[in-house]
């Protein structure tokens, strides 16, 4: 699973250079080197102690100023990457490095030309991880791939002949997705320095670069559904990789032909739960908490909601964001209490013993029950600049319970649209 969404990132990042349709020019390559400085927050109790967090990273930029498709006109020429970056958490023992691996996208902030707003995702390789007995202090990462997001503002400070300086600041996170417990991630806030390398090629060819104003403005609806398989663990004991298996559906409208917005609906079921219960693990046992979940227990291990979606499309690219709300998610109630409790809660969960405490039904936990996301990114297989009435994607996302992670997911869909 983890190779699949690794190989589709790296998909991903190729797709974003070729989107642009200009063969006449001479050259939109940027290259920019960045270094980076800041400190990593403690993932855990106990945490490893550390020095500063150091980074270095090498950025090879599309420009998208040429580019005559609708949606990089209305994004205001936005360009697009591929980020190859080293990290130093600071303790070269116990949290070691990463080397990540990332698309990402820049825009203007705010209007303004000289204040650039950087979104990134992709994959990160780590050489130290949890281990019970040789790295128990570090409950960042379990595995050797994870998740990576970043999200930086940069301003332009001043120019030389040959480059272009900017300074900057942001975060970084790194996290398995729920693939393995403990997963608390990296979180990293980072200050940098980089500089943007000028092309000597001067004379681009701008024939076909077309103004915001030649596009008249648009509106249509569309309908999408879409199927997803995942993977996920429930606990620190129960490590056994098991299926997430989706089905989900939205409707809205297309503004621009490069906003998307719609509502929606969404069925998950998951077999860790569906197996804890017939499983007649500690907590669905005869007269303990959740022992009416055996009556049925797929329907306790299922989960269904509304969502709000949101999609910026480039073509064939889209960056997926969305809010959930869980109407039904019962087995939830049993991560919770072995998740949130104190220390590593056994398997094998004795009644009445004061020494194991499980998670507490508080507020926070209301919370998370009910507010689900999603973020990540498709790929469609004709380009949504040609507006076609029918379109199939592939995509991969990870989805979480308020911002933690909840599991990691690849999805197929289709989307009607409905364009006069």
């Amino acid at each position: 699973m983890k190779n699949i969404l690794t190989t589709f990132l790296l998909f991903l990042s190729v797709i974003l250079y070729s989107q642009e349709e200009i063969s006449n020019k001479k050259s939109n390559i940027i290259f920019t080197p960045e270094i980076m400085a800041g400190i990593t927050a403690e993932a855990n109790t106990n945490f490893p102690e550390r020095d500063f967090h150091k980074a270095f990273s090498l950025n090879l930029g599309w420009k998208q100023d040429n580019n005559p498709q609708e949606w990089a006109q209305r994004l205001k020429a936005p360009r697009t990457g591929l980020r190859l970056g080293y990290s130093n958490f600071g303790n070269k023992d116990s949290l070691g490095y990463a080397i990540t691996l990332m698309p990402t996208i820049e825009f203007n902030a705010f209007r303004k030309k000289d204040l650039k707003l950087i979104v990134g995702s992709g994959a990160s390789y780590f050489n130290k991880k949890y281990h019970p007995l040789t790295n128990p202090n570090n409950q960042a990462v379990t595995t050797d791939i994870t998740w990576s997001f970043r999200l930086f503002m940069l301003y332009h400070i001043f120019s030389t002949e040959k480059m272009d300086w900017r300074i900057g600041g942001g975060y970084s996170h790194h996290s398995n997705g729920h693939t393995r417990l403990p997963n608390q991630g990296y979180n990293s806030f980072l200050i940098s320095l980089s500089a943007d390398i000028k092309n000597s090629s001067k004379d681009f060819l701008i024939d076909n670069l077309k103004d915001i104003s030649s596009f008249e403005n648009s509106r249509y609806n569309y309908v999408s559904f879409r199927t997803g398989f995942g993977i996920n663990v429930l606990s620190k004991v129960h490590t056994s990789k098991k299926e997430v298996y989706t089905l989900a559906g939205e409707y809205g409208r297309v503004y621009n032909n490069t906003f998307k917005i719609g509502i929606g609906f969404y069925y998950r079921f998951y077999q860790m739960y569906y197996d804890y219960i017939v499983d007649d693990e500690s907590l669905v046992q005869d007269g303990r908490e959740f022992d009416y979940f055996k009556e049925n227990p797929w329907r306790y291990a299922t989960n269904f909601g509304l969502s709000v979606n949101g999609e910026f499309l480039l073509n064939h690219i889209g960056i997926d964001l969305s809010l959930g709300f869980n109407i039904h998610k019962p087995a939830y109630a049993i991560d919770w209490r072995i998740n949130q409790g104190w220390s590593v809660v056994p398997r094998v969960i004795p009644e009445n013993n004061t020494n194991i405490v499980l998670g507490e039904f508080n507020t926070k936990y209301k919370v998370k029950h009910i507010i689900s996301a999603r973020m990540g990114l498709k790929y469609y297989l004709i380009g949504t600049h040609k507006v076609p009435k029918n379109n199939i994607f592939i995509g991969a996302n990870i989805n979480t319970n308020l911002g933690q992670a909840d599991f990691t997911e690849i999805n197929l869909g289709y989307v009607h649209n409905f364009k006069n």
